[in-house]
């Protein structure tokens, strides 16, 4: 008999640890990310890093709202953004129209002197994105300069890249029309650093503190329960 008692008394306090580690997991929440594109190769064409693979390098990867792409280049290779695929495909910026292009870095071909730059690009929209350089007549994009990604919703994005119109009260339904469907926030925060979560609002700050209490009565409740055995 008590042989059998304490069996069951480290069956239960197994299952309290693993109860516990199961809520841990449950309560985590995957932080907003920068991505450096191309890793240590940069942003550049294959004239210039003739083993660069952006498409490589994008694949496998899982982008969502919120994130930053981080371009580290020259001022003589620009950074083009695009929701349009026949922008993409024919590597022709100077052609695109309405909102769904944003140069974020445009190229100098006058500037004789060659200056590092890092340009930073928030993920604003789900789905389909595409990238490129988009200077020279479409030579570089040509040259390899050029890779899709596939945004998902993930947390959504944080208040400080939330168009300020997207926060007010909702326009009447005659408004619809006229509003872009590409709004590049003029002052969204610097990118964060990389794997780190971003801050919380004081109600979800209050909603984890009441999670972590009830997982300390849960640990409490079934260690009790232990000690009664």
């Amino acid at each position: 008999m008590e042989q059998r008692r304490y069996n069951v008394r480290i069956g239960l306090l197994f299952l309290t640890f693993s109860c516990l580690l199961l809520l841990s997991f449950s309560g985590s929440v995957d932080a907003y990310k920068n991505y450096t594109v191309g890793d240590s190769l940069g942003w550049y064409d294959n004239t210039v890093k003739s083993n660069a693979n952006y498409q490589k390098w994008a694949d496998g990867k899982n982008f969502s709202l919120g994130d930053f792409l981080i371009f580290n280049t020259d001022n003589n290779h620009s950074v083009v953004q695009t929701y349009n695929f026949t922008t993409y495909k024919l590597c022709d910026y100077d052609n695109s129209v309405g909102n769904d292009s944003v140069e974020w870095s445009s190229t100098n071909p006058s500037n004789t002197l060659t200056q590092a730059v890092t340009v930073a690009v928030p993920l604003l929209k789900e789905g389909p994105t595409y990238f490129l350089s988009g200077d020279y007549d479409g030579e570089q994009c040509q040259n390899g300069q050029h890779f899709k990604i596939t945004v998902s919703h993930g947390k959504g994005l944080p208040d400080s890249l939330k168009d300020p119109s997207d926060q007010a009260p909702a326009p009447n339904a005659a408004d619809y029309d006229s509003t872009p469907d590409t709004v590049v926030p003029f002052d969204f925060n610097h990118p964060r650093d990389q794997d780190t979560e971003v801050k919380k609002d004081s109600g979800s700050i209050s909603f984890h503190a009441t999670f972590l209490d009830m997982k300390l009565n849960g640990m409490l409740l079934l260690l009790g329960i232990v000690y009664v055995l």
